[in-house]
């Protein structure tokens, strides 16, 4: 409190005493015994009332003991199973919960990590990926600014992700790996990587890529070969040294027939080969009678065109042309869809040409586009553009229905530009972007789709789209959600089939150390996305002729399902809408492939060079008590004192009110008593 606020209550104090002394020590007729009692009974209201309109604060200061946290990482993914150490890991888990003195030093938290990480419950070893570097991020991200050494239990191979190794640097706290598994060197030869295209076109060849390393002392020969079938469809001798221990065979195979083709690549085992499962990769081609040919017709150069034809062709089924409008005329028979790029008066002939073929087509405009031409060209959309530009955004539309589309964030991409004034769409249409700025939308389209006498068309009213796919990589670290984004338009546009109320999309075939994922729309009889209907997909293993059924779930504007805990195998599939009379079927290939059981022994060398750039140290399972005793015995965790400063103002202390309602209370109950009122 301060010297003011003393003085008042002092002032205070006096006040409510002469107050008291005049109300009862002057000229009273109350016996002496009574006039005492009513003073003091008058005093403390008196007293009371002044402090809480004088309302002192009070300072409250409380103490807590922090003590560090200490994180546990524990490697959940199957290759702890196939390094035989899944009891061990238990096992030492186990025993640093229960460690006593650990657990009086240390706030101590597990988690458990595959592909992501979560919260320990209980330990499975049933993940198909171990992804070391993404675990480390998440937790220095939510340990980033607190004392919380970390405890990292894995074998070191990790399977996915940026390499862990270079975390150290950045990582905010000590990191103590603990080994499973060995360091000793075994003799090994395996395919490293494989490499191949996912789709062929007919009586074409793709390309395969092998990367065969050896680890071994003496030289060795072996075949590698890739198999069809159970014939033979490439062979190759290979050498190997200690010195020259990695080959790299190229090759490229024919594609004869349509259809999934599974292939099946193996370098010959040595005898003395422990692990002989990274000795083969099976592998698969879908080959196709045709692909989609999207041409873009353009009058000028714009990074956007480089940015569509990147997106496009990320799928090996789309291939993109481009071509001036003076010459484009005459080749778009040849072409699924034509991409008009901010047409001019130049496009005149195209324009005539494409009513005349009925063609889909996708309009992107700009600064560059003379709208007046092409207001008056075709009658699906216009805009009384003034020549001024201006910069926007787009919000994804969640009730798009035409298909599945997944919020990329575009409300956070940089703007785009697009000239000023509203856009109207004279048919009926879908908006899937609408045009926002400063995050309110205006009101107008940026990208919409029309589907209307059976010919299909788009409409993008802006520029920039190349800053949206470089975002989504810094995002992402990757361009496959942007350019599925695009090819999925691209795939709706390309195709004039008649739209069902039942929409299904699956791949061929899958790799099950990847998701498994079937989607589904289904649409009410006004082809309006209907997210109240129970999706249920049957699958039937062809070999087994076992049957499995699960639930579609509801993300977005779709049903998916992810059915990635099905062993390998050739599967059909029916999906069904509940309670009506709508489903369609497909089949798929799951092949098996188990990254985890690539791997003899744990991954020290990495394991200790991250430990040293974060100042912990590197420890095997066997050597719990020594890990234990080195953070015991670190004097950097150390428990911290924190004071809690709370200020309160006695208006907020109840109890004051409850003293002069007593007060009061009892004054009037003694007068009445003895008969003064």
């Amino acid at each position: 409190m301060i010297a003011e606020t003393i003085l008042y209550i002092v002032i205070s104090v006096v006040v409510a005493l002469a107050l008291v002394l005049f109300m009862y020590g002057y000229k009273t007729k109350y016996t002496r015994r009574l006039r005492l009692l009513f003073g003091v009974l008058r005093f403390c209201t008196l007293l009371s009332l002044f402090l809480l309109l004088i309302n002192p604060k009070f300072r409250n200061n409380s103490y807590t003991i922090q003590k560090p946290k200490l994180t546990v990482l524990v490697d959940n993914s199957s290759s702890v199973i196939e390094l035989g150490k899944a009891q061990e890991v238990s096992g030492f888990v186990a025993a640093l919960q229960n460690h006593s003195d650990l657990n009086d030093k240390f706030d101590l938290g597990f988690y458990a990590f595959g592909d992501d990480l979560d919260e320990m419950d209980s330990l499975s070893f049933a993940e198909k990926k171990t992804h070391i570097s993404k675990a480390l991020k998440t937790s220095n991200e939510i340990f980033k600014n607190e004392l919380a050494p970390t405890v990292l239990i894995t074998d070191g191979n990790q399977t996915l992700g940026q390499d862990y190794e270079f975390l150290g640097d950045s990582y905010g706290n000590k990191i103590f790996p603990v080994v499973v598994g060995d360091s000793t060197a075994y003799v090994d030869l395996k395919i490293e990587q494989l490499n191949t295209n996912r789709y062929s076109f007919l009586k074409n060849e793709f390309p395969v890529e092998a990367v065969v390393v050896y680890s071994g002392e003496s030289p060795i020969n072996a075949r590698f070969t890739i198999s069809k079938s159970g014939a033979s469809a490439y062979s190759q001798n290979l050498s190997f040294s200690k010195e020259n221990n990695t080959q790299t065979v190229n090759l490229t195979l024919p594609a004869t027939r349509v259809g999934l083709q599974r292939y099946y690549a193996q370098i010959q085992p040595l005898d003395e080969e422990k692990n002989k499962v990274n000795n083969g990769k099976a592998f698969a081609v879908e080959v196709i009678d045709q692909s989609t040919n999207v041409l873009i017709i353009s009058d000028i150069i714009h990074p956007d065109l480089g940015a569509l034809k990147k997106s496009i062709e990320s799928n090996e089924q789309r291939k993109v042309a481009f071509a001036k409008p003076a010459e484009a005329a005459t080749l778009l028979n040849d072409y699924q869809l034509i991409i008009l790029f901010q047409p001019n008066r130049k496009f005149a002939p195209v324009y005539i040409e494409i009513e005349k073929l009925r063609k889909n087509t996708w309009t992107f405009t700009g600064a560059e586009t003379d709208w007046n031409f092409l207001n008056n060209v075709q009658d699906n959309f216009r805009k009384d553009a003034t020549g001024e530009t201006e910069n926007i955004s787009g919000q994804l539309n969640p009730n798009y229905g035409a298909f599945a589309l997944d919020d990329l964030g575009f409300e956070d991409f940089p703007p785009l530009l697009a000239e000023f004034g509203d856009l109207s769409i004279l048919v009926p249409h879908e908006v899937i972007l609408q045009q926002s700025i400063n995050g309110f939308s205006t009101g107008s389209p940026l990208f919409a789709s029309v589907d209307n006498n059976g010919v299909r068309d788009a409409i993008w009213d802006a520029q920039g789209l190349w800053k949206w796919r470089a975002q989504s990589y810094l995002g992402d670290s990757s361009f496959e959600d942007f350019d599925d984004f695009i090819g999925r338009m691209v795939q709706y546009l390309a195709s004039n089939k008649r739209r069902s109320r039942l929409e299904v999309t699956s791949e061929t075939f899958y790799y099950n150390n990847n998701p498994l994922l079937i989607s589904a729309q289904y649409f009410d009889k006004n082809f309006v996305f209907d997210n109240r209907a129970q999706l249920l997909i049957s699958v039937t293993n062809k070999e087994t002729e076992e049957i499995t059924r699960f639930p579609m779930l509801l993300k977005n504007n779709y049903y998916e399902v992810d059915l990635n805990s099905l062993p390998a195998g050739d599967y059909s599939f029916t999906v069904s809408v509940r309670d009506e009379g709508v489903a369609r079927s497909g089949s798929f290939t799951l092949l098996d492939f188990n990254v985890e059981q690539q791997f003899l022994n744990a991954d020290v060398t990495k394991l200790t060079r991250l430990a040293t750039h974060t100042g912990g140290n590197v420890f095997f399972l066997n050597q719990g008590e020594g890990m234990v005793n080195q953070l015991m015995e670190d004097d950097s965790f150390r428990s911290i004192q924190k004071t809690e400063q709370k200020v309160v103002p006695l208006i907020d202390w109840k109890y004051l009110l409850g003293i002069m309602v007593l007060t009061l209370s009892l004054e009037w109950f003694i007068r009445k008593y003895n008969g003064l009122i």
